[in-house]
């Protein structure tokens, strides 16, 4: 098959490494892929500079960018729709929302023969002002109606979309996150690498891996760590990622007095992930609104434990009492009150771990989203 991705941009993110490692295994299979993305630009980086992908054709779009435009936006459908129409592909793949609603429409107007949509996190959520949610779900039921499947990340992908009226229940497929897994099943605390990042190896080292930006959870993280930082000694908290929070965040640890225990380890490649996470004893995922986090599936696979809002899609990895702890949205107390029941005990924090790792082994490897999808286009395309 002649397969096309379409993606806004490529920064280092969990969208982005899926798309990424859907385009890999498609060219393992021996089809014909081409990756169209839009400019990537922001202190997010960029993952091609970082992950090579031999054999995959990348194409840059100006006109493709993330924020809505009135400028950019029909100019990118015009664009899309010829190069669609000009390289005749089998196959449109769309990821995320800005892209997906152009690129379908695009894709479905250039005669496409199957045009396909995963969700990574919808656009529309409760902690967003009513009318940017009246246009994100407005256009999604507009673009449901140009495509032939919608892949989600989560099965609470599915019941947000059908409660407002997105599509119909036979149009979706839960095809879960693909991450090389093995990187993270395989790290080992390293002495050596605690000491170089400043973590005592006695401490208990909460960690979170997400962009340094708002709504990624970090206005309730800093609160909630610093009123443990004053009741335990013994914890240490471990920032992987960057972004326009950061300087900010500094300055909220320091006038508090604990500097010297929040790492901020910044901008990973995302192959020293996964031995950075290994520093760590549990995750604290705290984001508003997410598909299916990455970084907690990624650190429930080096068998710790993640702290998670009940939102969206993190729920079916972080069971409540077994794999974590579920917190209401919002409710510091209970962040803290969970940080502190895993820092005092060990050993429920390395059993919730174990279970969490039991979890996730069998259903987040990347080959095998990579084998759902290419499986789901060919059974489509018959039928």
């Amino acid at each position: 098959m002649k397969i096309c991705h379409v993606i806004t941009r490529m920064i280092i993110g969990g969208a982005q490494e899926n798309t990424l490692l859907s385009c890999r295994g498609a060219i393992e299979q021996g089809h014909d892929v081409t990756l169209l993305t839009g400019p990537t630009t922001g202190p997010e980086g960029k993952l091609l500079a970082a992950e090579k992908c031999p054999g995959l054709r990348i194409v840059e779009m100006p006109d493709l960018v993330r924020a809505l435009s009135l400028k950019h936006d029909p100019a990118a459908y015009r664009a899309m729709k010829r190069f669609f129409r000009q390289e005749k592909f089998d196959v449109v793949h769309t990821h995320a929302s800005k892209a997906g609603i152009i690129g379908r429409l695009a894709a479905r107007r250039a005669g496409v023969p199957l045009v396909v949509h995963t969700i990574h996190g919808l656009a529309f959520h409760p902690f967003q002002k009513p009318l940017k949610n009246l246009i994100y779900i407005t256009a999604e039921k507009i673009a449901a109606h140009f495509c032939d499947r919608i892949y989600a990340v989560a099965q609470a992908m599915i019941d947000q979309c059908l409660a407002h009226g997105i599509g119909y229940p036979e149009l979706y497929q839960v095809v879960y996150s693909g991450m090389e897994l093995d990187t993270f099943l395989n790290a080992t605390r390293d002495p050596e690498q605690r000491k170089k990042l400043g973590l005592p190896d006695t401490a208990f080292v909460f960690a979170t891996c997400a962009r340094l930006f708002p709504e990624k959870g970090y206005e309730d993280f800093i609160p909630a760590a610093i009123r443990v930082a004053q009741k335990r000694e013994d914890v240490y908290f471990l920032l992987i990622g960057s972004g326009i929070m950061e300087e900010q965040l500094k300055k909220q640890v320091s006038d508090a007095g604990f500097a010297d225990r929040f790492v901020f380890a910044g901008l990973l490649p995302p192959k020293e992930v996964p031995a950075a996470l290994a520093q760590s004893d549990a995750l604290v995922h705290l984001s508003l609104h997410e598909g299916l986090p990455r970084a907690a599936v990624q650190e429930l696979a080096e068998s710790k434990p993640v702290i998670g809002y009940a939102l969206d899609g993190t729920p079916e990895v972080v069971l409540d009492g077994k794999t974590g702890y579920l917190i209401a949205p919002r409710d510091l107390e209970a962040v803290e009150k969970a940080m502190l029941a895993l820092a005092g005990d060990r050993v429920l924090a390395s059993a919730m771990g174990k279970a969490g790792q039991d979890l996730v082994r069998n259903r987040f490897d990347w080959e095998l989203m990579s084998d759902a999808l290419l499986k789901d286009y060919a059974e489509k395309s018959c039928s």
